[in-house]
């Protein structure tokens, strides 16, 4: 792992129910939230809290450093702050941050918040937006593209088609478990198959939802983390990998980055064997064909083994190797805070206190991930055990 000054503790977890719809609360009443549980969580005072980072991406509800407001919310006011938008992965970017802050020796306790509120916005528009009208335009549609589903239907055939279904079925499985989730549908794999076609062969029932949420997290240090109630979750290790500037086209195939930041990560943390090594993955799923495709990419096969493994039940909460017990990005998708979600379902997993969604044996080590942008990918370890600094 990579060295640091001080280990640093996932200390308390916050997270509203995921909604499409929540015209009950505003914006900063749903921030207040996630703190007020993370703080019960926690069982720690406010006045204790030394910073707090705060995370969105802003452009979808057309509000400007919503950080300012929020403040009646999440108790900044007088604190040391930090604002962060990294796009799909500012969870997974908040997440490190506290993580940097704490183990700098700045700051004792961290609290990191992503929200979006995407009702009082327009995500399609913000999205579309973000790229050059001209050099960019094949990324215009943002997630909604059928590209690695093509590839992997050129190599693999009909069973990847039936494989790319049957995970977000599973997906549906684990959300119906998981009461905070924002879709809890009862679908088949024939339900999948025959849902509206957005780009061949990318269906509906494929993509994530527009949800509104927030979640909250507390980062300790190690002094701190003794004093607090909750079993600690330890912060191992963490990347970061982006290729934005050759992304296009004609290299989509090749830009990997979550095998990089699998094979750096693997290395540098003694891991040989992620199957047998890691007991839960939190993965960024915004879709199933692309979940299909990652899932191979961080598990580091060569040959499709993912479609297999799929296909025999392998991901189940109760399987070979669990993946998003909790429904993952396809029935929750509050984008500022989606990754930041990974980590708090992963953290929960390792407390063993993930209520009906958890995995039904001890999780000594568990992977995190969020991806944005340009192929954009964030990778986090945590684990049961404190690290050697």
């Amino acid at each position: 792992m990579t060295k640091r000054m001080r280990n640093v503790a996932i200390t308390g977890i916050g997270q509203t129910r995921h909604r499409g719809h929540r015209e009950d609360i505003n914006m900063v009443e749903l921030v207040s939230e996630a703190v007020e549980e993370v703080l019960a969580d926690s069982r720690i005072d406010l006045k204790d809290i030394d910073c707090i980072v705060h995370g969105n991406m802003e452009l979808f509800e057309g509000v400007h450093q919503p950080d300012m407001w929020h403040v009646l919310g999440d108790g900044a006011f007088g604190k040391a702050g930090y604002r962060i938008t990294t796009g799909g992965t500012t969870g997974a970017t908040l997440a490190c941050t506290a993580d940097h802050l704490v183990a700098s020796g700045m700051y004792e306790n961290v609290l990191a918040i992503g929200w979006e509120k995407q009702e009082e916005g327009m995500t399609t528009t913000g999205i579309t937006n973000m790229a050059d009208p001209l050099w960019e335009r094949e990324i215009q549609t943002g997630a909604i593209t059928g590209t690695h589903g093509v590839m992997m239907m050129n190599k693999f055939g009909e069973p990847a088609n039936q494989a790319a279904a049957e995970i977000r079925v599973l997906m549906a499985e684990n959300a119906r478990k998981n009461y905070k989730a924002h879709l809890r549908i009862d679908i088949t794999r024939e339900d999948v198959l025959e849902s509206r076609v957005l780009a061949w062969p990318l269906r509906l029932l494929h993509m994530c939802p527009e949800s509104n949420g927030a979640c909250a997290m507390l980062f300790s240090s190690e002094e701190q983390a003794k004093r607090l109630p909750q079993k600690p979750v330890w912060m191992h290790d963490h990347i970061t990998v982006h290729r934005q500037e050759t992304f296009d086209l004609v290299n989509m195939g090749d830009l990997d980055t979550h095998g990089e930041a699998a094979r750096v990560l693997y290395a540098r943390n003694g891991i040989v064997n992620p199957l047998k090594q890691i007991g839960v993955f939190e993965m960024y799923d915004p879709q199933s064909w692309w979940a299909l495709d990652w899932i191979g990419k961080f598990l580091m096969f060569e040959n499709g083994e993912q479609i297999d493994m799929v296909l025999n039940g392998d991901f189940a909460i109760d399987g070979k190797f669990p993946l998003n017990p909790s429904g993952g990005v396809v029935s929750s998708n509050p984008i500022g805070a989606t990754a930041i979600i990974r980590v708090a379902e992963a953290a929960l997993q390792i407390r063993g206190n993930a209520g009906d969604h958890q995995v039904p044996r001890e999780v000594d080590l568990a992977l995190a991930s969020g991806f944005g942008g340009t192929f954009w990918t964030v990778l986090l370890l945590l684990g049961k055990d404190k690290p050697d600094k």
